[in-house]
């Protein structure tokens, strides 16, 4: 099977605004070769399933190593990939986040 797409979000326990965790797991997702869409509440991943099953593994991985953490992802073989607009960059979003961590 290729051509999946999961959205993914990332809850560090206890809850904090924005963890090291979160931007692990976004780093994760951007080495991967896949499109990452970032957003206030989650990620919506882009890419095959391979690709995309494994850097799901990494991320939980990584974040948990940190300390308690829950994923919630959504995986459909169905869902078009997201539009965004041309200016709409998830690099923008990444180093936003990464800023604020």
């Amino acid at each position: 099977m290729t051509g999946i797409t999961a959205q993914v979000s990332l809850y560090p326990l206890p809850h904090r605004v924005i963890a090291p965790e979160i931007g692990e797991a976004l780093g994760v997702f951007q080495e991967c070769a896949m499109e990452v869409e970032v957003d206030t509440a989650s990620s919506i991943l882009v890419g095959d399933d391979a690709t995309i099953f494994a850097a799901l593994r990494r991320a939980f991985c990584s974040a948990a190593e940190h300390g308690q953490v829950v994923m919630v992802i959504t995986l459909s073989n169905t869902c078009p990939a997201p539009t965004r607009p041309a200016d709409h960059r998830h690099d923008h979003h990444l180093q936003t986040r990464r800023a604020a961590v």
